[in-house]
């Protein structure tokens, strides 16, 4: 049962370092390198609790969470149990609370990726019938709204959208930085990260621990792509352009896209990280945790193999 209690102490220690995540503000020094340990601490927790659940039902099976799984479904097919003595009830538990969870989470995830592609084919139907091309912004859509928004629609077509308001609002300087913000977004594929907590939000929506990990991941993404807007543009603007968008009360982005400014709390986050910038972590620091995340990440998929 060593490998059963390994999971289980694997599951905890990812519980617990999500939440003292989502309290640090190491984080905010190099937020890509904090998007991989976030998305290793999900994947992690998502298999190591299952997989301890599921490990301590089989184990009457044979060694290993995939050869007990194997091995009862082929009693199982078989027409019966293929145990010398009775299948205790706290195992019948383990093993239907085990395979619940697994599949809630396979299944969360699916439908939230299937509604947001839905949601962003209909955006992307309506935009073709209400945007605009305009020589000024050339490659990107534009709204005749007088609200001021920007966002970026991702997927294989992938589109950039600003509002007639947001171009009155905004100096060219300012705008450049915002589409290159939200060219980040889309080039980096920041729709993929966020998939995966918000089908666990809709999967534990009581849970504070995955809410703030939500809002958490949420924030990293608008710094990442601020970071890669910065490298061609000012940063200032950036921070002014966002200010702006504050001030004008932003109209908040359709589902299934990501939007320049979100809450308040986020865009004075970011404008503080954008004025006063504080030092990169180290390259060793991040080498460290990248290399820990990918540690952290296999050892589950291992534990699932190794006897109990």
């Amino acid at each position: 049962m060593a490998a059963v209690a390994a999971l289980a102490t694997l599951a905890l220690v990812c519980a617990v370092g999500a939440w003292r995540l989502t309290r640090a503000r190491w984080t905010y020094r190099s937020p890509h390198v904090a998007i991989v340990l976030w998305q290793a601490l999900g994947v992690t927790w998502g298999l190591a609790g299952t997989g301890a659940l599921l490990g301590y039902a089989l184990s009457p099976y044979g060694e290993g969470v995939l050869h007990g799984m194997h091995e009862f479904a082929i009693s199982a097919f078989g027409g019966g149990l293929g145990l010398p003595r009775p299948y205790e009830p706290p195992r019948i538990v383990a093993f239907v609370a085990g395979l619940t969870a697994l599949a809630v989470l396979i299944l969360v995830l699916l439908a939230a990726g299937a509604q947001t592609f839905r949601a962003r084919h209909r955006h992307r139907t309506l935009l073709a019938l209400v945007a605009r091309e305009d020589p000024v912004v050339p490659g990107v859509r534009v709204l005749d709204h007088p609200g001021a928004t920007a966002y970026c629609v991702p997927g294989l077509r992938s589109q950039v959208v600003v509002s007639e308001g947001a171009l009155k609002l905004l100096s060219a300087d300012e705008l450049n930085a915002v589409l290159a913000h939200e060219a980040a977004h889309v080039r980096e594929r920041h729709d993929l990260v966020l998939l995966p907590f918000a089908a666990l939000r809709r999967a534990l929506p009581w849970s504070r621990v995955v809410r703030d990990a939500q809002g958490e991941v949420g924030l990293l993404v608008e710094m990442a792509a601020d970071d890669v807007a910065r490298r061609g543009c000012s940063a200032r603007r950036l921070a002014t352009a966002l200010l702006r968008f504050g001030t004008a009360g932003a109209v908040p982005a359709p589902h299934g896209a990501l939007g320049a400014a979100n809450s308040a709390a986020a865009v004075m986050a970011r404008v503080e990280r954008l004025v006063t910038p504080a030092p990169v972590l180290p390259r060793g620091v991040r080498y460290a945790i990248v290399a820990f995340s990918v540690i952290l990440t296999s050892s589950a998929p291992l534990l699932w193999l190794v006897p109990h």
